[in-house]
C-alpha cells in the first residue's frame, strides 16, 4: 500500500498531474511562452550577463519563438496536443526571462491574447523577486480574481555566498519578502532550485528545502544544474572543473528533500530538462524518464514518501 496520501499512482509525492488532475477534473497542460521580454539581470538594472547558468533563451529552451505572436505560439503547441487529450484544458506559461519586467500595460496585453484563448483555465508566470513593482503586484492582486495564477520565482539557493557566485543579483531577504507579499493577495507560489551547484554540498541543498518548508508556497520545481555551452557557467567549469553530482547523488538528494517537505507542497518538476545540443554536463540528465523511474523505485526500495521525515519528527 501506497504510504502517501496524495496519489492515485505509483507517485510517491505530490504530482502536478494529480494536481490538476483533481483541481480541475480534466488533464491540464501547460503552454510555454517567449514574450520576447529582458531581464534586470542582463540589461544592467541590477547586473549583467545574467545568472552564470542562463542559456541565451533565458532559461526558455522550450518556449515559442519570441518573434511569433503570443496567439501563433499557443496554437501551435495546442494543435499538438489535442491529437492525443482532445478534452485536455491548458495554462499560459510565460517562461523565458522575466516576465513581469515591463510596464503594466504591455503585461495585461499579453496575458489578454492567451486568456482569450479556448480551453486556457489560467496563466503561470515566470519572474525574479526583485521585478514585481507595486504596480505589478496590483495588477496581479486583479489577474488572479480573474483566471488561476500562479507566479514562479527562482531562488536557486538560499546560500547567499552560492547565490552571489552565481549572479542572481537578489537577496533572500528579497526572495522572501516578495513570497509574502504574493501570499497576502492570495496568489499562489511555485519556487525554482538547483541542486549542484558550484561547490555546494549536501547539506546546502537540503537547507534550502528547509527553508522554503516554512515558508507559505505551493509548489516547487527541483532542477539539477546543467552546464550549457556559450553560457559563464560553461567558462567557469573549464577554468576550474567542479563536482557534477552523479545520476545516484542526483536521486539520493531529491529523495531526502521530498521526504523534508510539506505533502500539499506540489511537486511541479523533479529533474531539468536541458537541449542535447546544448548540453556540457551531465550526460545522464538527458534521459529524464529514467531519472524519474529511478526515484521512483528507490523512493520504494526506501519506503519513502514526501513529508516522510516531517511525520516521524511529529511523532517523535
Amino acid at each position: 500500500m501506497n504510504p502517501f496520501s496524495y496519489t492515485d499512482s505509483n507517485k510517491r509525492y505530490h504530482t502536478l498531474d494529480y494536481f490538476y488532475k483533481h483541481k480541475f477534473a480534466s488533464k491540464v497542460f501547460k503552454v510555454s511562452l517567449n514574450a520576447g521580454l529582458s531581464c534586470p539581470n542582463i540589461d544592467g538594472t541590477v547586473g549583467y550577463g545574467g545568472c552564470i547558468y542562463c542559456s541565451k533563451t533565458g532559461s526558455g529552451e522550450f518556449a515559442g519563438k519570441k518573434e511569433d505572436s503570443l496567439e501563433k505560439q499557443f496554437i501551435e503547441v495546442k494543435n499538438k496536443m489535442l491529437k492525443k487529450w482532445p478534452k485536455a484544458k491548458y495554462i499560459g506559461y510565460f517562461q523565458a526571462r522575466t516576465n513581469t519586467y515591463a510596464p503594466v500595460e504591455k503585461l495585461k496585453k499579453m496575458h489578454d491574447i492567451i486568456l482569450a484563448q479556448e480551453g486556457v483555465i489560467g496563466l503561470n508566470i515566470a519572474t525574479r523577486a526583485d521585478s514585481i513593482s507595486q504596480d505589478c503586484f496590483n495588477y496581479l492582486e486583479e489577474l488572479n480574481k480573474k483566471t488561476y495564477l500562479t507566479i514562479e520565482l527562482g531562488l536557486q539557493t538560499t546560500n547567499e555566498k552560492t547565490a552571489k557566485m552565481i549572479n542572481r543579483c537578489h537577496s533572500l531577504e528579497c526572495f522572501t519578502n516578495t513570497v509574502k507579499k504574493l501570499r497576502e493577495k492570495n496568489i499562489n507560489v511555485v519556487v525554482h532550485i538547483i541542486n549542484g551547484l558550484p561547490y555546494e554540498t549536501k547539506e546546502d541543498m537540503l537547507n534550502t528545502i528547509k527553508y522554503l518548508n516554512n515558508l507559505d508556497i505551493q509548489g516547487i520545481k527541483i532542477h539539477m544544474l546543467s552546464i550549457l555551452k556559450d553560457t559563464p557557467l560553461e567558462k567557469l567549469y573549464q577554468k576550474e572543473p567542479f563536482h557534477i553530482l552523479s545520476k545516484e547523488e542526483y536521486i539520493d538528494i531529491v529523495i531526502n528533500q521530498l521526504e523534508l517537505l510539506r505533502p500539499e507542497i506540489v511537486i511541479h518538476r523533479l529533474t531539468g530538462d536541458p537541449k542535447i545540443e546544448d548540453l556540457i554536463e551531465p550526460h545522464w540528465l538527458i534521459k529524464k524518464v529514467n531519472i524519474l523511474n529511478d526515484i521512483d523505485k528507490e523512493m520504494v526500495q526506501r519506503n519513502s514518501y514526501q513529508g516522510k521525515k516531517l511525520e516521524q519528527k511529529k511523532n517523535s
